[in-house]
């Protein structure tokens, strides 16, 4: 894949737009579902918890999300205008459970202590201010909330040959470092492997993956 769409295709996984966006967030919501799942299963959600996700793409998981308890209530941000309206239109069924807000990815539109759980899935590489960022999940983590961060390991990300434009990526030792430097100070690690399709053909790739438990 010649340069120019490689560097399309990371634009679209960092800030998914228009036509070319919902193609790759189909394709993201496919090839994440593990890492989703996985994130998910790690929250240990419980009835009548708030959940905030950020960086919820299209959000096709959402469904898994609100059976795993009764009650349960979901907001979703995003940077995408795109992802956000794409989103609402596949979520229609859920309004009364779910919510979906459009954000500048740097402050997060909610008083202190709102959320009972809070994950995000491969979003980390584009943060422009981790520590900060990290704080400023902290501040919206209501006490004894869990904050579940997943990303693909360093060494992996860096086989693959979009992520040279614009990805910032972490191993695991330089994530605990960020997140030792934010209000957060416990944390649990988890490493996975799986196995999916290719973002840019139709091979298989072994997929390296760091789920990260952290609380208060």
């Amino acid at each position: 894949m010649e340069n120019e769409k490689l560097k399309l295709l990371a634009q679209n996984l960092a800030n998914p737009q228009g036509e070319k966006g919902i193609e790759v967030a189909e394709m993201m919501n496919a090839t994440n579902i593990g890492m989703t799942q996985e994130s998910v299963k790690a929250l240990l959600i419980e009835d009548n918890e708030s959940i905030l996700e950020i960086g919820h793409g299209n959000a096709g998981h959402l469904k898994a999300i609100l059976s795993r308890a009764q009650n349960v209530r979901y907001t979703g941000v995003d940077i995408s205008e795109t992802m956000y309206k794409e989103a609402k239109r596949l979520n229609e069924q859920y309004k009364d459970q779910a919510g979906f807000i459009l954000y500048d990815g740097e402050k997060l539109p909610f008083e202190d202590e709102t959320f009972d759980k809070i994950f995000t899935v491969n979003t980390v590489y584009f943060w422009k201010e981790p520590v900060r960022f990290l704080n400023e999940i902290y501040r919206v983590l209501k006490d004894n909330g869990i904050f579940v961060l997943t990303l693909g390991q360093k060494e992996f990300m860096k086989t693959l040959p979009f992520t040279e434009f614009d990805f910032t990526l972490y191993s695991n030792e330089e994530m605990e470092e960020v997140i030792s430097k934010s209000y957060f100070k416990r944390m649990k690690i988890s490493e996975k492997e799986e196995e999916i399709p290719s973002k840019t053909g139709n091979e298989k790739i072994k997929r390296i993956y760091t789920v990260l438990t952290i609380k208060k």
